[in-house]
């Protein structure tokens, strides 16, 4: 009775028992564990035969056993985190450039089929002629909605109003570009569209070397904004086909390296600058923009020559 009793009354030892954990001198704690070699976790029988488990490593309480005794424990993060972290940039970078040329290519589709329209049908063709208003009223639609996609950031990155404001331009834009290629020849419609897809493929191809960092030149290529805006001026208040020439040409140059410029921002090699990989509805319509440009430009030299 008396031993049964003494066992059901013994309580573990606390945390603060003066004697928790440290050594006798023959290297064995007072539990008759042994704490020579590796620090590992130490199971001990304590007072009332109840079992006790030491982990190894410190408590916090440093009055206890000399910091030598106990190791510090092990580090949070495990090394090679860098080169992970810069395996997923390059993974995300690869799904933002996969992305934005997937949806470019969706656009100049959508672009083409709506420009085939107007040259094809005839009635659609003929009704775009006598109907003045049309390119205006486009031009003032697809004005309206660049600038909302440029300016407002909520709107090019909340999905899916994103697309949605995407795609409006993109069908504007094809109405725009349709009622004007209207005015000309299927033959330099089709001269200027081909010229278009290989000046865009060979720029495209350029912008993969890192040799030339056109990203830094921002102040060039306002420069050549400025002189064809400046041609355009001209032309506006003496139409010269000179000047139209001059007109195209250089608004196909600078529009060209603009191109160059938004291809690096995207591909983001060895560049100065990057466009974020949150912005791909941004670098999509930046990439459209520089294409319906050059072949705007383009067909103005083509329509020239017929």
């Amino acid at each position: 009775m008396d031993q049964s009793k003494s066992t059901a009354e013994a309580q573990p030892p606390p945390y603060s028992y003066p004697d928790y954990g440290q050594k006798n001198a023959g290297g064995q704690d007072n539990y008759g564990q042994n704490t020579f070699g590796h620090p590992q976790d130490s199971v001990g029988i304590g007072p009332g035969n109840i079992a006790v488990v030491c982990p190894a490593g410190q408590y916090g309480n440093n009055d206890q056993g000399s910091s030598e005794d106990q190791p510090p424990p092990p580090p949070w993060y495990s090394c090679g985190m860098e080169d992970a972290n810069c395996f997923d940039d390059k993974a995300i970078r690869r799904g933002f450039i996969k992305k934005v040329y997937l949806t470019l290519m969706i656009q100049l589709l959508i672009t083409i089929g709506i420009m085939c329209a107007f040259l094809y049908w005839e009635t659609l063709r003929e009704w775009s002629r006598r109907t003045y208003w049309l390119p205006y009223t486009m031009m003032g639609v697809v004005l309206v909605l660049s600038i909302a996609l440029s300016c407002s950031g909520h709107l090019r990155r909340q999905v899916p109003h994103n697309f949605l404001a995407l795609g409006l331009f993109t069908l504007a834009e094809g109405v725009l570009l349709g009622s004007v290629s209207a005015y000309f020849e299927v033959e330099a419609v089709m001269w200027a569209v081909g010229a278009t897809a290989l000046v865009c493929l060979a720029l495209s191809l350029f912008s993969l070397q890192s040799r030339w960092d056109f990203t830094k030149c921002n102040t060039i290529l306002w420069v050549f904004l400025w002189v064809a805006i400046s041609y355009g001026l001209l032309y506006a208040i003496m139409p010269n086909q000179y000047l139209e020439s001059m007109l195209a040409c250089a608004g196909a140059f600078s529009f060209s390296i603009y191109l160059v410029t938004d291809t690096q921002l995207i591909l983001n090699g060895k560049h100065k600058y990057a466009i974020s990989s949150e912005e791909y509805i941004f670098a999509t319509l930046n990439l459209y923009l520089d294409v319906i440009s050059v072949y705007t430009l383009l067909l103005i030299l083509f329509g020239l020559r017929n």
